[in-house]
């Protein structure tokens, strides 16, 4: 390693060392962030740490679950891993993930899509996964084509790189004619599902033309073609059948069964996209299973929690994709419930959230035994778009003001907290406060 990026990995140590043994925090992105300001080319140094390469998780929704169930896979076969863990996925995050030890045979890194263009080309992986593009802080990272070639532009620029990528996606599809070497992914039958109200993705990149489907699963994802150019879903490599989502899900890929406790068509891209990659590392599909059977990140993402009997479930949901399909998993749930939204407008979440409009609440105003709170900084704003969705919301200051409502109520409900990204890490350490899982 050269002088400069020696230096800089000396000073980001220290930095990370302070921050979690002086001031007990996190040190997810801070010591990058020094060590990019001494040496912006520290991260091709640091990916030399890694005998056998490294691999990128990149898409709208999903990253943080699909890149650490790849991590824990990829250890079960006995491989040294440094991960990117707590979701911390710019540049600079990604360099803190790398700092630690003299080396590792893996490094899987999530990260953010407009950071791809920081981070591929230093890292150079030998594989990215694509999960899905979707429309996602506008005032931040714009309209669909400013993402899609912010990847293309970072592929471009470390050409050895193998896409996985969902060709169920039209977008991913789109990037994936721009890359020289592509392993599809995708679910092969129609789930007749509920479609969204709102969806993108509807005409061909190529020449414009409305697009075509044999069957579609939510947004704009499912078997693809336009009828004027050729453009079409890929041929899948990895195609997912047999799909069942009841009581956890289950799918079939070649000749293995893949089950888990989660719910939802979106966890079954994850895990589809997960299978694939570990499959390309050198997992078993026995040691995956065995990953997705020991899998319990609590991090906020589908983590429950008991509070005086009563059953919680946080999660996230950050755009109107997300949201969708955090309803869909909760209509499934026949019993009374309770919702509490939380929407900030931190600048992690994004300024502008009228893509709440674009969010399909319709879908929820049908149910009977149902009561939903508003509360985050955007209360105001949601409550009236719940409003025009013809459901009724009471404003609410925290969960632990919506856990004592609901624990109030004459009949049993389940209380279901979704989150934006800000207010999620807050939700989390009050849940479990109540829940006795940490000491007030």
């Amino acid at each position: 390693m050269r002088l400069r990026s020696s230096f800089a990995v000396l000073v980001a140590r220290a930095v990370s060392w302070g921050e979690r043994h002086i001031l007990h925090v996190g040190a997810s992105a801070m010591p990058g962030r020094f060590a990019l300001r001494i040496d912006p080319m520290v991260l091709g140094q640091l990916a030399k740490k890694l005998h056998k390469g490294s691999i990128v998780v990149c898409g709208t929704n999903g990253k943080t679950t699909t890149n650490n169930i790849i991590c824990r896979a990829v250890e079960s076969c006995g491989n040294s891993v440094l991960c990117n863990r707590a979701g911390a996925n710019m540049a600079s995050g990604v360099v803190t993930a790398l700092l630690p030890g003299k080396g590792a045979d893996w490094g899987v890194m999530e990260a953010d899509e407009l950071s791809t263009p920081h981070i591929v080309p230093f890292l150079k992986p030998r594989y990215m996964v694509l999960l899905n593009i979707f429309r996602d802080q506008l005032d931040r990272c714009g309209e669909i084509d400013t993402v899609m070639n912010a990847i293309i532009s970072a592929l471009e620029k470390s050409p050895e790189t193998i896409l996985i990528y969902n060709a169920d996606d039209p977008f991913c599809s789109h990037i994936a004619s721009h890359v020289k070497n592509t392993i599809p992914f995708g679910i092969a039958e129609d789930l007749h599902l509920p479609q969204d109200r709102v969806t993108g993705g509807r005409f061909c990149l190529k020449c414009g033309t409305e697009l075509e489907y044999d069957y579609r699963q939510y947004g704009q994802l499912g078997a693809f073609h336009c009828p004027k150019c050729g453009f079409q879903r890929a041929p899948l490599q990895f195609a997912a059948t047999d799909v069942q989502l009841g009581g956890g899900i289950s799918f079939t890929v070649g000749d293995t069964t893949i089950k888990t406790q989660y719910s939802g068509v979106y966890m079954v891209y994850n895990l589809l996209a997960a299978y694939s990659a570990a499959s390309m590392l050198g997992c078993s599909a026995q040691d995956f299973q065995h990953t997705l059977d020991q899998y319990d990140p609590k991090n906020g993402r589908l983590e429950k929690f008991m509070v005086q009997g009563h059953p919680i479930m946080l999660n996230l949901a950050k755009n109107p994709t997300g949201f969708n399909q955090n309803m869909a998993l909760l209509l499934q749930d026949q019993g009374p419930k309770v919702i509490y939204f939380i929407i900030n407008d931190n600048d992690n979440d994004g300024n502008d959230i009228s893509w709440l409009w674009d969010v399909d609440f319709e879908r929820l105003a049908k149910e009977k035994e149902m009561v939903v709170y508003a509360g985050g900084h955007r209360m105001n704003d949601l409550q009236v778009r719940l409003k025009y969705a013809g459901i009724p919301a009471e404003l609410v200051e925290s969960v632990a003001e919506a856990a004592e409502k609901t624990r109030a109520l004459p009949t049993e409900h389940r209380l279901y907290i979704l989150t934006n990204y800000s207010a999620l890490a807050p939700a989390q350490r009050e849940l479990r406060t109540l829940s006795g899982e940490e000491k007030q």
